[in-house]
């Protein structure tokens, strides 16, 4: 399979895991708060949604995009909430049947892309492969909101190598979110999968290094975690400043989460 198609196989799978958890909820539990703070479930599921169609404009009309982005991104600490907030006043079967059809949909964009074509994004442009990637990691970290508001495992897979990589070559996007000059020599990322392999990233001989449970750097770049409360180590002065502004998404980076806490998206 090409790049693009083995990413949408990935996302068209992790939304499959998610909707297993959110599918048969009774209606009542759509307004169970998340880790998130202000989000219920119904939130969860309506930035996704919300997302969702962002990445059908872009990907349908780049012109249209740009210029809802623009005005976006003006008030750049709120147009994603309200974008979930809105979302979520659906009914929780309409709100379903929404996500529902908007992912089935851009799938069917994306997989039709030209190869090498850039899409427009609140951060960098990016190909429909990056695009898939992207969505799958927020499918991912939103699905462990939802999956600790339930009590309920959110166990690890092999998809989370798109996480870690996503997360990885944002580095210097994290750098610049954060207003700091990123580091002008790469780091060399070593990460435990959930199969017990390796999942390695960067030169080999760099001098500066990260190393640790993948899953514990998927929570950290996806701001679910503190690095406190993950199995994830740094050497050296700028891998260690990394690990605490690593994020894999555009956007501010928010507060973050206390150490052994639930806070910020």
């Amino acid at each position: 399979m090409s790049d693009v198609k083995a990413v949408l196989a990935d996302l068209r799978d992790e939304g499959a895991a998610l909707d297993a958890l959110v599918g048969d909820l009774a209606p009542e539990r759509w307004a169970l708060p998340t880790p998130a703070e202000g989000w219920t479930v119904a939130h969860q599921i309506g930035h996704l949604t919300w997302t969702d169609r962002q990445a059908l404009r872009s990907a349908t009309d780049p012109a249209a995009f740009r210029e809802a982005a623009q005005q976006a991104l003006a008030t750049p600490a709120t147009f994603v909430d309200e974008g979930a907030a809105q979302e979520a006043q659906a009914p929780p079967t309409r709100l379903l049947e929404r996500w529902r059809q908007g992912r089935f949909e851009l799938q069917e964009v994306l997989a039709a892309r030209p190869a090498g074509e850039k899409l427009p994004w609140y951060g960098p442009p990016m190909s429909a492969a990056s695009m898939a990637t992207g969505r799958l990691m927020e499918t991912w970290a939103h699905g462990q909101d939802i999956a600790d508001a339930l009590g309920v495992s959110h166990e690890p897979t092999a998809r989370l190598r798109h996480v870690a990589r996503i997360g990885v070559r944002a580095r210097n996007f994290a750098y610049a979110a954060n207003g700091l000059p990123a580091p002008a020599e790469e780091f060399r990322v070593e990460l435990r999968a959930p199969d017990g392999g390796t999942w390695a990233f960067g030169p080999q001989d760099a001098t500066q290094r990260v190393t640790g449970d993948a899953l514990g750097f998927c929570l950290l770049v996806t701001r679910r975690a503190h690095r406190d409360d993950v199995d994830v180590r740094a050497e050296g002065p700028d891998a260690d400043r990394w690990l605490g502004i690593a994020q894999a998404f555009a956007g501010p980076p928010g507060k973050g989460r206390e150490p052994g806490g639930r806070s910020a998206r």
